[in-house]
C-alpha cells in the first residue's frame, strides 16, 4: 500500500512538473462592433460599434496583451484599434478560417494573451479549432456582444472557454 501511494505521488509530481514547463496561452476572441449601414461590403463601425470598441479597450486596460490580430475589414480592425493604441501594439492581419495562422499564433505567443477580432462565423470557428471540437455555433448576424476567453495548453488540450458579453 505504501509503495502504491508513493507511486501515485511520483506520477502526480511528474505530471504537475510537465504541465508547469508548458505554457498556457489565452485567446480573447471578439466579434467586430456594430457596423454602419452604408451599403458597402467593408463598412466602418457605427457610433454603437465605436462605443463597443472603446469599452473593449477599457475592459482590457489592466490585462497584459502580447498581440492583437484582426481580419482585413475596417470593422474588425476598428474594433481593436483603441485597444492596440492603448497597448502600443500594431494590429496584425490574419486570414480567418485557416488552421495555419492560429497554429503560428500559438507558437509565437505561447504563454501570452492574444486578442483576435473577427466575424460572426470566424470567432466560433476559431474557438472550436483551439479547443479541438465543434462546441460553438455561428453567432447571429445582429449579435455583437460576444467575448470569448479561450485558454489552451496546446490545440485541443487543457482548454477552458469563458463566454462573456460586453
Amino acid at each position: 500500500m505504501i509503495r502504491f501511494l508513493l507511486l501515485i505521488a511520483v506520477v502526480c509530481t511528474t505530471v504537475s512538473l510537465s504541465f508547469a514547463q508548458e505554457q498556457l496561452t489565452t485567446f480573447i476572441l471578439v466579434r467586430h462592433g456594430e457596423r454602419a449601414d452604408d451599403g458597402s461590403k467593408d463598412p466602418e463601425l457605427s457610433d454603437a460599434g465605436k462605443a463597443r470598441a472603446a469599452r473593449l479597450a477599457e475592459m482590457l486596460s489592466k490585462t497584459s496583451v502580447q498581440a492583437v490580430y484582426s481580419t482585413s475589414f475596417k470593422r474588425t480592425r476598428n474594433t481593436v484599434s483603441p485597444l492596440a493604441q492603448a497597448k502600443g501594439l500594431e494590429i496584425l492581419s490574419y486570414e480567418p478560417l485557416k488552421a495555419e495562422p492560429l497554429d503560428k499564433m500559438l507558437q509565437d505567443h505561447a504563454g501570452g494573451t492574444v486578442v483576435i477580432s473577427g466575424h460572426s462565423n470566424t470567432i466560433p470557428w476559431t474557438a472550436n479549432y483551439l479547443i479541438g471540437k465543434e462546441q460553438l455555433k455561428n453567432f447571429s448576424d445582429d449579435d455583437y456582444k460576444n467575448f470569448l476567453v479561450v485558454t489552451v495548453l496546446k490545440k485541443g488540450s487543457i482548454t477552458n472557454i469563458t463566454w462573456l458579453t460586453y
